[in-house]
């Protein structure tokens, strides 16, 4: 979703675990002494609210640690606590077609628009119509968001976007390159992908996911409406800032995102990816893993929606999630047998601590740049309020709320802005700024984004 993930032969092929060597049998992941420094670090100088962390082992030891907080009365932050676990729904969307493939009921090379209904057009592109393999690779060149989501809540941006948006969009839309060309991670495209294999079974997205999946597993804490008990147990989401969120609903996309569940549940989906043998559904899984196209990512290629990592150390199978108020990763190294996964209910993610946990060769992330606050004359920022756009799908927009500048990235909250000086502005707990370039009379004319070593510039539109 705009921040549920930042990253990620149309014949099925199965991917097969290596056989078991005494090396890989005996792996085991860090100490929990190290994994609990680490994790302590991340808590407290990235102000992460809370913090859960799975660690499986090649023997088949789970092993739970965590940190922080949940807000939440008197829940406890433990393997049963409940998150949102955003994009990584996207790999329970592709298990799902993998099971599909298997049965019979769709092929990877079927065409989207057979499985919609005939008063929707899907864009094709010289003579090519877009597949379900496309989709399912983040190839179709369907953007990263459709063009006609405009939320009315920031706070919980996808809940009135309507399945009618949704055909209204692919009716109009136009791509921009070759289908299968490129890879351009799409909450749009895999959102749709989970909405025609539901149709295809007559019935909703979480009805195909729950009886082709969850059940099967016994994933009994893995939702999208909550239980309950799921509820009495679900940590707050926060922002950037570490105050307390909304939580997200995303009924017309849920294939992208829509799901919450909880490190044990979360255990047992790992653990059947790691074994392609186990029964009910190893061999489906595995299906899912092997490559089948490039990114435009150094060392990465793409599965069905898993990112696969030639990393220094070994073979990472990983994707990770963001909804409003949460940040998770989860994923496995099939020779050594291992797997991990992390949920935070906090808008600042932990993805380098899992990828370093896995893979030691991989370094943690640096701290965030520390910025320091000036004062400003808040007559300046009314210059400022305004929508920049960097890209069809993604734009910045921009308030004052009781002398506050606010800025929400599309489909996400607004969070309070600092400034740096009278023209650069900054988020808490993100690397990353602001710096509004300014006409004769101080009226903002456009924005440039300053992020991961790059710059990027939006325009003000009207």
């Amino acid at each position: 979703m705009p921040s549920l993930c930042r990253l990620k032969s149309a014949a099925a092929a199965t991917v097969l675990l290596a056989a078991a060597s005494p090396v890989a049998a005996q792996y085991r992941l860090p100490p929990d002494s190290v994994v609990r420094r680490i994790i302590d670090e991340q808590v407290g100088p990235k102000h992460t609210a809370g913090l859960v962390i799975g660690l499986l082992d090649a023997d088949g030891t789970r092993r739970i640690l965590s940190a922080g907080k949940a807000d939440n009365g008197a829940v406890q932050l433990d393997a049963n606590t409940v998150f949102e676990i955003g994009s990584i729904s996207k790999t329970f969307t592709n298990a799902l077609l993998a099971d599909m493939v298997r049965r019979g009921e769709v092929t990877l090379d079927q065409t989207v628009q057979s499985l919609l209904p005939s008063t929707v057009k899907m864009p094709t592109r010289n003579g090519k119509e877009i597949t379900l393999l496309d989709l399912a690779t983040a190839s179709s060149g369907i953007p990263r968001m459709p063009s006609n989501f405009k939320p009315k809540d920031p706070a919980n941006p996808f809940a009135d976007y309507t399945v009618a948006q949704l055909y209204e969009y692919l009716n109009g839309l136009t791509l921009t390159r070759d289908i299968g060309a490129q890879y351009e991670y799409s909450n749009t495209g895999m959102g749709l992908l989970g909405h025609v294999l539901a149709l295809r079974l007559k019935k909703t997205y979480f009805e195909a996911v729950e009886e082709r999946v969850l059940k099967p597993l016994g994933m009994k804490d893995t939702r999208i409406d909550l239980t309950p008990s799921m509820r009495s147990r679900l940590a707050l989401g926060h922002d950037q800032a570490g105050k307390i969120v909304a939580n997200w609903d995303i009924p017309s996309l849920a294939g992208a995102g829509a799901l919450r569940s909880t490190v044990n549940d979360m255990f047992k989906f790992l653990a059947a990816n790691l074994d392609s043998t186990s029964k009910p559904l190893g061999p489906t899984l595995a299906l899912t893993h092997g490559t089948r196209r490039p990114t435009t990512i150094p060392n990465m290629t793409i599965g069905l929606a898993w990112h696969i990592l030639k990393g220094p150390g070994g073979t990472i199978v990983w994707h990770n999630g963001g909804t409003g108020g949460y940040r998770t990763w989860t994923g496995f190294d099939q020779a050594k047998r291992v797997g991990i996964v992390l949920l935070t209910n906090s808008a600042i993610g932990a993805d380098d601590v899992a990828l370093h946990l896995i893979d030691s060769l991989i370094p943690l992330g640096k701290p965030p740049t520390v910025r320091k606050e000036v004062a400003i004359d808040p007559a300046i920022l009314p210059k400022y309020v305004g929508t920049y756009r960097f890209a069809p799908e993604f734009a910045l927009v921009v308030t004052v709320e009781n002398g506050t500048l606010m800025i929400a990235a599309t489909g996400q909250g607004k969070v309070p802005a600092h400034a740096a000086s009278e023209r650069e502005f900054f988020v808490d707990g993100v690397d990353a700024s602001v710096t509004f370039v300014v006409d004769s009379t101080g009226q903002a004319t456009s924005a440039v984004l300053n992020q991961d070593g790059g710059k990027q510039t939006g325009q003000r539109v009207p």
